[in-house]
């Protein structure tokens, strides 16, 4: 389903080839329904406020947001373990399940990096696609909840990943998530209480059950998106 790559392709930072697509991207979500209305008009909202800025204000803004601020990471198992060593046995996982789907990537990004995972779910049938997302859908809601407090329009992209799940937001994972720091809280002592909670997972557990391990192309690049 395109819509999660066209959506994984708005939290990319923003290149000129990038603004160049908005047009594109705009039409494979109209193209496809997957939305509703309302979620799909937040979509829009961001599409038009990336083709309106300036170009180099757009990319402060995201620079801002996603790489200086910690709670607002875009790699989805740091918001789980953090710098942990779970941290890495869960992308191993993450990474074989990709595998298993012909699905490979750069070295440049680590498996659980948002645009890549949504480029994965893009790839492979749509029903194992969305209960795979629903796995990492509490982390995303986190993301849509801090973006919405900014006031930022990124949030409207969130929304939507997180309305693409199987199932409802597990709110049980995402107070665990979040137990012991604040709702946006990115000093170092407050990371460091979110971090020692139980990890939450999502990867090849059962929503593997669901793939075809022949349905994705084999070496699809996820950087060409």
């Amino acid at each position: 389903m395109l819509t999660f790559k066209a959506l994984g392709a708005l939290f990319s930072y923003p290149t000129e080839d990038l603004i160049a697509a908005l047009p594109e991207i705009r039409a494979a979500i109209a193209a496809e329904h997957a939305l509703k209305l309302d979620v799909e008009e937040e979509v829009g909202a961001l599409i038009d406020r990336l083709a309106a800025m300036e170009f180099m204000e757009l990319q402060e803004i995201y620079v801002g947001l996603f790489d200086r601020t910690k709670s607002l990471s875009l790699h989805l198992y740091e918001h789980v373990w953090g710098d942990a060593g779970e941290r890495g046995q869960a992308m191993v996982r993450l990474q074989t399940l990709y595998k298993l789907h012909g699905f490979s990537h750069t070295a440049s990004e680590l498996p659980d990096y948002l645009p890549l995972f949504c480029e994965f779910l893009s790839l492979i049938p749509e029903k194992a696609a969305r209960a795979v997302l629903s796995d990492a859908a509490p982390v995303v809601e986190i993301l849509r909840e801090r973006l919405e407090k900014r006031g930022s329009p990124y949030a409207g992209a969130a929304a939507a990943l997180v309305s693409l799940a199987s199932k409802t937001v597990d709110r049980a994972k995402l107070e665990q998530i979040t137990k012991g720091a604040l709702a946006d809280d990115d000093s170092f002592e407050a990371l460091d209480r979110a971090w020692e909670e139980e990890p939450v997972t999502f990867g090849a557990g059962d929503a593997a059950k669901a793939c075809r391990p022949n349905a994705v192309p084999v070496s699809r690049a996820a950087a060409q998106a």
